[in-house]
């Protein structure tokens, strides 16, 4: 299957096109970037020398979809909802790992996202790729909105505990933090290493896009009727997310009890690993990888259970969850093309 990726500069981009690379059925044919057309990818980024040899081009749809068949879309929010709906009108499949079609409402798309929305026909056709939970919408279909990273790490961690029932829905309390990668390359004061460095930061209190995302998917898989707490925090690392979530047990219950209740709902899923009783995971233990690790501890004094998840951003945030949607809508092994040892230390 001959792939591209538009947008093909930014960190998403290049790790989608480091994973293509070593796909076995899919060919990374394409690279469309409007700022650095007829560049080598190797000018930007030198680590690809002698690797990739795809030279960046500018954007011609028509010609675009005469000799590809998925098209990847790693640009930032209110690029790829002016794309897009002439791609489908001609056949091709969509993977969008931006904001642009997560959302069901236009007006909350508008009142977060700040751009004006994309057509209604086209936000219905977006089925939301989050990979473990939507797998059977996932498969066969054509148009797939990737999920946000810490909606990813949030939803993945929240979902069963609400399902099963062991947490009610007041009073869920978020607490993210996430490394610097996730503000993308473009350069930024907020993202200058003297601000950075040796410093962590809140932002975007009350106001984080993906607040609506997570609310909107827990309607959806749990009925879930209430505001949720989400706070995000820049720390001085480069990729990686951590969500540790507070939330209230609906009765008591062991922390062996819960881990064994999420080991069994997530089975059959490779790619969320479930740690052991009394351990929790880190973000280094799944850097560079497609993982999602999630531990808990249900608190038999305080009556709360936390959960701490963890993913790294570029990868189950981001491009590898875009190929392990690639995988289930072709009908592949979920995890070809994926399956890496996280890098460590």
């Amino acid at each position: 299957m001959k792939a591209a990726v538009i947008g093909g500069t930014g960190y998403s981009a290049i790790e989608l096109i480091r994973l293509l690379h070593h796909h076995p059925y899919a060919h990374l044919d394409t690279i469309v970037s409007h700022s650095n057309g007829g560049t080598e990818l190797h000018e930007i980024y030198p680590h690809v020398t002698n690797l990739i040899d795809t030279p960046l081009q500018a954007l011609d749809i028509k010609k675009l979809s005469q000799k590809i068949q998925v098209v990847f879309f790693a640009t930032p929010s209110g690029v790829s909802k002016e794309m897009i709906p002439a791609f489908l009108d001609e056949g091709i499949r969509c993977i969008d790992l931006s904001g642009d079609f997560r959302l069901r409402s236009q007006q909350s798309y508008e009142k977060w996202y700040r751009h004006q929305a994309a057509e209604e026909t086209y936000l219905k056709k977006a089925v939301y790729g989050l990979s473990e939970i939507n797998e059977a919408q996932i498969k066969g279909s054509t148009f797939i909105s990737n999920p946000g990273c810490y909606p990813t790490a949030t939803l993945l961690a929240l979902i069963p505990a609400l399902q099963l029932g062991f947490i009610d829905q007041d009073n869920i309390i978020i607490d993210a933090k996430s490394g610097v990668s996730g503000a993308g390359r473009g350069l930024s004061l907020a993202t200058h290493y003297g601000e950075v460095n040796e410093n962590v930061k809140a932002y975007k209190l009350g106001a984080h896009q993906h607040i609506p995302e997570i609310e909107q998917t827990l309607q959806t898989a749990c009925h879930f009727s209430k505001s949720i707490t989400f706070t995000t925090h820049l720390v001085p690392m480069t990729r990686g997310i951590m969500c540790t979530i507070y939330t209230n047990l609906t009765k008591q219950v062991a922390t062996e009890d819960i881990t064994l209740a999420y080991t069994e709902y997530y089975q059959d899923h490779p790619f969320v690993r479930i740690r052991p009783s009394g351990t929790v995971p880190a973000t280094k233990e799944v850097y560079g990888s497609n993982f999602c690790d999630i531990g808990f501890h249900a608190d038999e004094r305080t009556g709360k259970l936390t959960i701490v998840s963890v993913i790294d951003n570029l990868i189950k945030g981001a491009s590898g969850q875009a190929i392990q949607n690639l995988n289930l809508m072709n009908g592949w092994d979920v995890r070809t093309g994926l399956l890496n040892i996280p890098l460590y230390p």
